[in-house]
């Protein structure tokens, strides 16, 4: 049974996974029409409607899920369909988090200035490339995924039921054995794209340096496009893996049921997952004046109906 603090919680989660529903939407939106004037798919167009669809049907998926575990509690907990919906949502967790590294990756290449013949090949092919990449981390995210459809985490009893204290010190046995397993699997799932990210993150401080010390030597000024693009990555990039890290932190506690169910501990796990991917689009438009620009339309457009209507 949920507190008014859980409760409180679990309603700051479902306002921001709308937050999160209506920033990717704008993403997605503007990244589509800009294919549609222009069209053809640019490799960063691609990025952004796979990023933003990912994580659209997340938290899509994470509404569904918090409304069904709150008011279908005894059939959301039965064995096939909370391993299905745990499945998808842990497929759509791994696909976005793919998805935001392979966008590091893409900063790095275009805005990095190293010389090695392997970054030069990467920035020259890197439009033919990403269809591969992001179609390949799907299929892993896939792969990866499935062993959350076996019995490893599905540590959840009928909780309509009192406990025995002997039930109880089983549960907790139970929950302590299959943590590892837990925890291994996610580690599996996230390994490589937080990699990657960390690997796009050095090789941009690292071209900071460079193209800063190389502007020192020149005696240019600080008002320098590329300079300002390294930062502009940089931030996006930190910022991701911030959001990312505390966003799969919450979610191994959540799997792992180190909270009860409907605890505040719990609430508190599912707002701030609920926050990080909403926060990644607000970025993401923060960042781009092309996504803020749709926005901004539409609300100009809005002023104006009401303007007509009233006058």
């Amino acid at each position: 049974m949920f507190t008014s603090v859980s409760l409180l919680f679990l309603t700051i989660a479902i306002i921001e996974s709308v937050a999160g529903l209506l920033g990717n939407g704008t993403i997605l939106a503007a990244s589509s029409t800009s294919c549609i004037r222009s069209k053809m798919l640019s490799s960063y167009d691609m990025i952004m409607i796979f990023l933003s669809l990912s994580q659209f049907f997340l938290q899509s998926w994470m509404i569904l899920d918090l409304l069904l575990s709150l008011f279908c509690e005894t059939s959301y907990y039965e064995e096939n369909l909370f391993a299905i919906f745990k499945t998808v949502f842990i497929f759509l967790n791994y696909s976005s988090l793919w998805f935001a590294a392979w966008l590091s990756v893409f900063y790095c290449i275009k805005v990095a200035t190293f010389t090695q013949s392997i970054f030069i090949w990467l920035k020259q092919r890197i439009s033919s490339l990403m269809p591969w990449m992001l179609t390949i981390s799907t299929l892993f995210s896939f792969a990866t995924s499935l062993p959350f459809a076996w019995d490893i985490y599905i540590v959840h009893d009928n909780f309509t039921t009192p406990l025995t204290m002997t039930n109880s010190s089983e549960r907790r046995v139970k929950v302590k054995t299959r943590v590892f397993l837990l925890i291994l699997l996610c580690n599996t799932g996230i390994a490589l794209p937080l990699i990657v990210f960390v690997v796009s993150s050095i090789l941009l401080v690292r071209s900071l340096l460079v193209h800063t010390r190389q502007m020192k030597n020149n005696a240019t000024g600080f008002q320098d496009p590329s300079l300002e693009a390294h930062i502009r990555a940089i931030k996006s990039i930190f910022s991701f893996l911030i959001l990312y890290v505390t966003y799969f932190i919450s979610l191994i506690l959540i799997l792992s049921n180190t909270f009860l169910p409907f605890s505040v501990g719990e609430a508190i796990c599912v707002a701030v997952m609920a926050a990080c991917p909403a926060g990644h689009s607000m970025v993401l438009i923060w960042s781009n004046p092309k996504f803020r620009e749709l926005p901004a339309r539409i609300l100009h457009h809005t002023n104006c109906h009401v303007r007509t209507r009233y006058t």
